[in-house]
């Protein structure tokens, strides 16, 4: 068993070295896709976070309590809801966005919105409420305020983004379930992972879990390195 395991690994080294294209193949897309879906949720949530950071109005406690419970919400449940959504007997079916990038980026990114809000809002709350009052106080508008403070939470901001991306290129479920690991056009590195393990090819799982944890690690270690910069 020892012996299968390095060699697994060994030639799992020689995929990622010998520049396999198949490997790179998917190693791309997943990158794209989920990078796609990263800019899509800061696009929608970023907005969402300022006003929930910023305001204070009826409601707002019941929003913020919806996308906290929303990163727990479990994956092949909203990958079913989506399924459905996106098949041709859903709403727009038409379209035919099921077993599609498109549909991919589209739920990795419905999934890590609550991420990018919450974490988003959390820093912004931090934030000391005099900034954007002395930024009124020299007549600053209240769009102009609210982009002081957004700067002053870049950090936060930067972090929830990363956060955000990592938890996208690591998804399984939603996919799966509406991407359908399409070898050539869906698969990514989760899925093929998924699959190629079943299949008892050790080699290319080994490759493409290698791969995943260096994208995420030094993604990661870039971003802590930057803000120590920065401090």
């Amino acid at each position: 068993m020892g012996n299968e395991i390095i060699d697994g690994l060994i030639k799992a080294l020689q995929l990622i070295f010998s520049g396999d294209p198949t490997v790179m193949e998917i190693s791309g897309r997943s990158i794209l896709v989920s990078t796609s879906a990263t800019m899509l949720s800061v696009l929608w949530g970023l907005p969402v976070a300022t006003i929930l950071g910023l305001k204070r109005f009826r409601g707002r406690f019941i929003l913020k309590g919806f996308f906290n419970a929303m990163l727990g919400i479990p994956t092949v449940a909203l990958g079913l809801f989506l399924y459905l959504f996106f098949s041709n007997a859903g709403p727009i079916g038409f379209l035919h966005l099921l077993y599609s990038p498109p549909a991919m980026i589209i739920g990795q990114a419905i999934l890590i919105t609550p991420i990018t809000v919450s974490f988003i809002t959390s820093t912004i709350e931090s934030i000391d409420p005099e900034i954007k009052d002395l930024a009124k106080t020299l007549g600053a508008s209240e769009t102009e305020a609210s982009i002081a403070v957004l700067k002053e939470s870049m950090n936060g901001v930067v972090l929830a983004v990363t956060a955000s991306f990592n938890r996208a290129i690591a998804e399984l479920g939603v996919v799966l379930m509406v991407g359908g690991n399409i070898a050539g056009f869906t698969s990514v590195l989760t899925t093929t992972i998924a699959l190629e393990t079943n299949k008892g090819n050790i080699e290319l799982s080994i490759a493409l879990a290698i791969i995943l944890l260096l994208i995420v690690s030094v993604l990661s270690t870039s971003i802590n390195l930057i803000q120590r910069r920065k401090e």
